[in-house]
């Protein structure tokens, strides 16, 4: 029996990767991360986000997203599922699609081709995604930005309406789950509404 892979998404200042590590340990899931997640993915994550580092073009980030993605998926997530172990990743391909894809505008089928053949074809099982209003977003991420998350204003904006839009072609995969409120109430909506998926 193979185990369940549930991807986290959402925006900058979500609070998804909070919410993934949570709903992991409530599952007693292995909890991972992209970019990263294994040594080689660690070392990628530093280069694509330093804001102090020579800043990749945006074809390079892609391909960099992928490259760390299909690393984590032999590693790491393929194993685990494989030996019966459920998976909670923070992000996943769809990342990719909205912040590559949409946010650098390089194209969605661009992005989800090369994401194919990174991850073999590898789909999560459940797309849990994270929603806040902008302003709350803007007031958790702070001041100590990535590269990304410095890229502004216009990038965001396109970043949450591509998430909106692949949760709303695939109603059957996709979670949309409110994310404005405290760390517990959130954990308990995700929770729920996970729970009545699985």
């Amino acid at each position: 029996m193979t185990g369940r892979f549930i991807a986290v998404e959402g925006a900058d200042g979500t609070g998804k990767s909070t919410q993934a590590r949570l709903l992991a340990e409530r599952m007693g899931a292995l909890f991972t991360r992209e970019p990263g997640g294994t040594p080689l993915g660690e070392r990628i994550r530093d280069l694509v986000l330093d804001p102090s580092g020579e800043p990749p073009v945006d074809r390079a980030e892609a391909l960099l997203m992928a490259a760390a993605r299909a690393q984590h998926v032999a590693e790491v997530v393929e194993p685990a599922l494989s030996a019966g172990r459920d998976v909670v990743s923070d992000r996943y391909v769809a990342s990719s699609v909205a912040y590559q894809g949409h946010g650098r505008g390089l194209g969605a089928e661009a992005v989800m081709a090369v994401n194919r053949f990174a991850t073999n074809g590898l789909q999560p099982d459940l797309v849990v995604l994270i929603t806040v209003d902008a302003r709350v977003a803007v007031r958790r991420l702070g001041e100590d930005l990535d590269r990304i998350e410095r890229a502004g204003d216009a990038f965001q904006i396109a970043v949450v309406a591509a998430y909106s839009e692949m949760a709303a072609q695939d109603p059957d995969r996709w979670l949309v789950v409110d994310g404005n409120g405290t760390v517990a109430e959130v954990a308990a909506r995700v929770a729920a509404a996970v729970e009545g998926r699985l």
